[in-house]
């Protein structure tokens, strides 16, 4: 049952009271946003395969979509390794390229906790690798939600919730025994069974997910570490232990990930998820569920009997 404060008349007469309960339902901060910015704007230039790999799936996931596009907005971390054209099976997608984190030159950019797009009528909005680090994602899709016209189309992709389950458990591991305790160092990420539900939750009609796993090796430890410091996703988390990480619990983290996810070869592996979310604006004109006991035809006569058998 949600709580409306505005309703109750003890604390709608006092402010110090409504502004305590605005305090106390705002989301928690889980990502220091500042922090990220600092971290991707360092990357400049450098290679970035997620996003890359990203993008030629969003091209392929729009190829066979029988549905003309002529508002369309993508939206992503750095706009410059966005796509500004796609294409559908009705044809040709122009896209209008949006920063959801750096301020750059010729790009407009926008806050998705604050969000507020230059339009309230696309029929297609797309953001790719923003939703992981967002702290308030119901809102977030609500936001979404409220500038894309009925019957448009919004498609995400993330980062999903077992992507680099190994360094975590290698820290984490190096964590307890030099420190005594852990320490949160890799970002909270959405688990698939739960975005359905998100998109349902923010208003979107026929929501589908899937996740795209990948396995990517690296040499050693060490050399997963360097790429992702070059990919600037080092720790963003507000509540991360500020102090330095020494050489020595490095190279434990780094023995214990060896210790633990090493191939025959020798080589390491890092798993990476990526979930893919895509829900519809409602409108009269869409398929609707059946009411539940219309059914014509039972489960058991459409499976078969199997108890004559």
């Amino acid at each position: 049952m949600s709580y409306r404060p505005n309703h109750d008349p003890i604390i709608a007469r006092h402010p110090f009271l409504r502004h305590m309960v605005g305090i106390m339902t705002q989301p928690p901060l889980v990502f220091d946003r500042a922090r990220l910015a600092a971290n991707v704007a360092r990357r400049e230039g450098q290679p970035d395969f997620v996003t890359d790999l990203v993008v030629a799936d969003l091209a392929d996931r729009l190829a066979p979509v029988t549905r003309a596009f002529s508002k369309a907005l993508v939206m992503g971390p750095d706009p410059r390794l966005l796509p500004d054209t796609a294409q559908s099976a009705s044809g040709p997608i122009r896209f209008e390229r949006i920063s959801a984190l750096l301020e750059i030159e010729g790009f407009a950019t926008v806050d998705p906790e604050r969000l507020s797009l230059p339009a309230s009528d696309y029929d297609l909005i797309v953001s790719l690798l923003d939703l992981q680090t967002v702290n308030d994602v119901p809102g977030f899709l609500e936001s979404l939600r409220r500038h894309i016209a009925p019957d448009g189309l919004l498609l995400i992709a993330a980062i999903g919730g077992r992507t680099l389950s190994e360094l975590r458990d290698a820290f984490l591991a190096a964590d307890v025994e030099i420190l005594g305790g852990v320490s949160p160092r890799v970002a909270p990420m959405i688990d698939v069974r739960d975005a359905g539900g998100l998109l349902q939750r923010a208003g979107f009609a026929l929501p589908v997910t899937d996740l795209e796993t990948h396995i990517v090796r690296y040499r050693t430890p060490l050399a997963l570490f360097d790429e992702l410091r070059a990919l600037g996703v080092t720790n963003p988390l507000a509540g991360r232990d500020t102090r330095l990480l020494t050489p020595r619990h490095l190279m434990r983290a780094a023995e214990i990930y060896a210790e633990r996810f090493s191939d025959p070869d020798g080589k390491v592996r890092a798993s990476l998820e990526i979930l893919w979310l895509s829900g519809w604006v409602p409108h009269e004109s869409q398929q609707k569920p059946l009411r539940p006991g219309s059914a014509q035809t039972s489960l058991r006569d459409a499976l078969g009997d199997k108890s004559k058998t």
